[in-house]
């Protein structure tokens, strides 16, 4: 392991056994003709299968300090940017693929749904993410329905197919966090075309913005839905009792008598 002072507000914990590396990148089924983005490069462990695996690799590291450690590497088919990829846009993240590329990343905590949501919901060229990430949120993310069940399970559905490929010991990273993780493959294959995804969030993040409420409480909460004409039926129950197919009837109609 290299000397570095790992710095909590990016959630630094490195891997470094190379059995679960090589393990992630196949969970990813890269070939010698994929173009890969890693988001959170660390010290290089995964970097460096990436590049074995991957026809290119471009990688964000947020921490400045890790560019030394990185650079010397001396991967031919890598491309390093130091930046937060948070306040990088989707089309400029872009320029450097062509027409299609995969994410395979050891994700930071803290900004895991955040990045879920922001390439699922803006990318033209994703074709799949392949992430670690917490044990906790990778059972979200897949979840069907009961407590698990929300947002972030119902717009990966709408995105994509999702699955748990393995579950990650803490032990496997340094320094240890304080949770197992999961590694999570997610295939982009939209739902709906016809919807506007950034307004089917607000709407899906409206009804279960108090899980213990009604759909009505929480739609009537915003002036924008009319839900009036809506099957009183569904408007007597949680959302967390909908499916994904049942969201998208109830956007439909309320878009419909919004119009």
């Amino acid at each position: 392991m290299i000397e570095h002072k790992f710095k909590k507000k990016f959630g630094q914990n490195f891997l470094t056994d190379k059995n679960l590396l090589n393990a992630i990148v196949q969970d990813a089924g890269l070939t010698k003709e994929d173009d890969v983005l890693e988001i959170g490069a660390g010290a290089g462990a995964l970097t460096q299968i990436l590049s074995q695996n991957a026809k290119s690799v471009v990688s964000y590291e947020i921490d400045a300090d890790l560019k030394e450690t990185l650079l010397s590497l001396n991967l031919s088919n890598v491309k390093f940017y130091f930046q937060d990829i948070m306040k990088v846009d989707i089309e400029t993240i872009e320029k450097d693929f062509g027409e299609s590329y995969k994410v395979v990343a050891n994700l930071p905590y803290y900004i895991t749904s955040p990045i879920i949501f922001k390439f699922l919901s803006k990318s033209k060229k994703l074709s799949s993410l392949t992430i670690m990430v917490q044990k906790e949120v990778a059972q979200r993310i897949i979840a069907g329905s009961g407590g698990d069940y929300g947002v972030l399970s119902i717009m990966v559905q709408f995105f994509g197919e999702a699955k748990i490929t393995r579950i990650v010991s803490r032990k496997l990273f340094y320094p240890e966090p304080n949770v197992d993780s999961a590694v999570v493959r997610i295939d982009v294959r939209r739902r709906d075309d016809s919807i506007d995804s950034q307004d089917f969030l607000e709407f899906v993040q409206t009804c279960f913005s108090m899980r213990r409420k009604t759909l009505k409480n929480n739609l009537s909460k915003n002036p924008k839905y009319k839900i009036d004409k809506i099957n009183s039926e569904y408007l007597s129950k949680r959302a967390e009792s909908f499916t994904l197919d049942q969201f998208i009837l109830i956007y439909k109609n309320l878009v419909e008598e919004q119009g």
